[in-house]
């Protein structure tokens, strides 16, 4: 039987596919009864996933629901290109990166592969698109993915095991993106797995920089990855930039504007 997390995972993957499905075909499809199937959806929807109605459960629309990586990278496009290659300008040759998973994270691979003078660059990460835009790079740069489960929309790789490859490693920086940070500083993901795989990449990490453009801004979701007061640097652009700049000063985070200006690295 699959872990109650990857089991809901896969599960709302199927009603964002779908659009509706019945509590009885999905406790097959799963191999679980219908009163753990009810308990899957009824956690769901209280993550705002999913809405609960009668027999099945529902996609929603709007903030709640989770996009595909290739739909969220259309959004703000230039200003997460911009992000991505003030956030890439941070890293030096020779040291070694963790790289989550998300849309602009992604614009940050695009960028490091445009620096020609990085060399001897290691770079682990956890997702799939992550690590292919990252292969023109090679030899220049070692890829490593942590391996796990993989989950879609993102192409991510999670618990079991996606954990347990990152305890065992130590890296120089780590580069992490979101889907939300609050008035308080908390720094948050809808996604629950992937949000715990954030904070083993944090934890193995000497230095940490959060990638997330303003409209991450007084947000809040169900995974909690750290206080923005753990991130060293919040590298942001685009409209909210300004909530950042109030919530990144009371953290005592520094905080880099990038401007979709900035021309790409030599």
């Amino acid at each position: 039987m699959l872990p109650p997390e990857v089991r809901r995972d896969r599960l709302l993957a199927l009603v964002l596919e779908e659009g509706f499905v019945r509590v009885g075909d999905a406790s097959e499809v799963f191999g679980v009864s219908e009163v753990t199937l009810r308990s899957d959806l009824t956690a769901l929807e209280a993550a705002g996933a999913l809405r609960r109605v009668h027999g099945g459960a529902m996609a929603v629309r709007g903030e709640g629901r989770e996009s595909p990586v290739e739909a969220t990278a259309e959004r703000e496009a230039e200003v997460k290109s911009a992000i991505g290659r003030r956030a890439a300008a941070l890293v030096t040759s020779g040291s070694s990166i963790l790289l989550d998973v998300g849309s602009t994270t992604l614009a940050v691979a695009r960028a490091l592969v445009e620096r020609a003078d990085l060399s001897e660059l290691t770079v682990i990460t956890n997702g799939l698109s992550i690590a292919l835009a990252l292969e023109p790079a090679i030899p220049r740069f070692t890829v490593v993915v942590t391996g796990g489960t993989l989950r879609p929309l993102q192409h991510s790789l999670i618990n079991p095991l996606a954990t347990q490859t990152l305890a065992a490693l130590h890296a120089d920086l780590a580069i992490l993106g979101c889907n939300g940070i609050d008035h308080q500083g908390r720094v948050t993901n809808l996604n629950l797995p992937e949000a715990e795989v954030k904070r083993a990449m944090l934890s193995a990490a000497d230095t940490r920089i959060l990638v997330a453009d303003g409209s991450k801004a007084a947000k809040s979701h169900l995974g909690m990855i750290a206080e923005l007061s753990e991130f060293a640097t919040l590298v942001t652009g685009g409209p909210g930039v300004d909530a950042l700049r109030a919530s990144a000063a009371a953290a005592g985070t520094r905080l880099v504007v990038a401007d979709d200006r900035l021309p790409p690295a030599a």
